[in-house]
């Protein structure tokens, strides 16, 4: 074993390690357990958003390290106005390091996949013709330049996905709330104690509205930036809705029962329509996977007996 194929191996090795981290770190109890550890010290959702914004040493180091790539693919004016930075906010990332790690990464995957298929080649000594190898290379550069989005994009909407599942128990808190005689932002702030160990993401969301309330801000820009934050339309109209109403000094306890009504009926049909999915999406494991293996369990003896006994008596008549 040559040394180019040890340090192919060690890039391999190292590759499976960072995966099987990022794995273990997104699947881990840690944040069960620092939940349940805020709520045994009666710390509240506040504790809770103190023990989020501390990061780590190593993470810091590691951030501080890798400046200098981010610095190349980091845009250099119009970020706090631009469309990606609305994403990191529809994704949960609200710290200042997220754009340098998230722009570090494309940095790195771009080079690193065709580095290592450049490496792979040398070790196998593959023969491609130049323009194979070029497409190659540029197919790598390119889907490591994309898998940071696609990662963003999963995770908007998973999030999305939390909230919307959510917020309609969220809804019936504010109209209980409001109905025996708490005002909107009183109840706000009610709801968001209250939802923060069932739905933490939608915890955070609402405790933000208290926040920027807190801070002076009116609460059409407070529930303007919460649409914004989340990126999910059922929140978007709720949003105007309410705007509405306190402009016009309608009631707001009964639009909120009206639209908690609708939001009801859009999670049963969200419902309804997984379920009605789930048939198509057995239909192809049923066929390439379990039909195959009963069969091969089913018709395999029968076959054995053909091939030994039935067709050498026809073969011998």
């Amino acid at each position: 074993m040559n040394s180019i194929q040890i340090i192919y191996l060690a890039l391999i090795f190292i590759a499976v390690f960072v995966v099987a981290l990022v794995i273990l770190t997104q699947f881990n109890t840690k944040a069960l357990q620092d939940r349940l550890r805020i709520v045994k010290t009666g710390g509240g959702i506040e504790a809770e958003f103190d023990q989020k914004a501390k990061v780590s040493p190593w993470v810091g180091r590691i951030i501080e390290l890798t400046k200098p790539v981010a610095k190349l693919s980091v845009p250099k004016e119009g970020w706090e106005n631009s469309q990606l930075r609305i994403r990191f906010m529809n994704a949960g990332y609200r710290s200042e390091t997220a754009p340098m790690v998230f722009f570090m990464a494309k940095t790195v995957l771009t080079f690193l996949l065709p580095a290592i298929f450049i490496l792979y080649m040398i070790i196998s000594g593959a023969d491609y013709a130049a323009d194979m190898m070029l497409f190659y290379i540029i197919v790598s550069a390119g889907l490591g330049y994309f898998l940071p989005n696609i990662f963003l994009e999963r995770r908007i909407a998973y999030r999305k996905r939390q909230i919307l599942d959510s917020f309609p128990d969220a809804m019936d808190l504010i109209i209980v709330c409001v109905e025996s005689g708490l005002g909107l932002d009183a109840a706000l702030a009610r709801v968001s104690e209250e939802m923060h160990m069932i739905s933490p993401v939608l915890g955070e969301e609402l405790h933000l509205i208290n926040l920027e309330l807190r801070a002076g801000s009116s609460r059409e820009r407070a529930l303007r930036n919460l649409a914004l934050r989340t990126g999910v339309e059922d929140i978007d109209t709720l949003v105007a809705m309410l705007v509405q109403s306190d402009r016009f000094g309608t009631s707001i306890a009964q639009a909120l029962r009206v639209y908690a009504e609708n939001l009801r009926t859009k999670r049963r049909l969200r419902a309804e329509e997984a379920a009605a999915k789930i048939a198509l999406k057995l239909l192809f494991p049923l066929i390439f996977f379990i039909f195959p293996s009963m069969l091969l369990v089913l018709l395999g003896p029968a076959l054995i007996s053909i091939n030994r006994i039935l067709l050498p008596a026809m073969g011998g008549q």
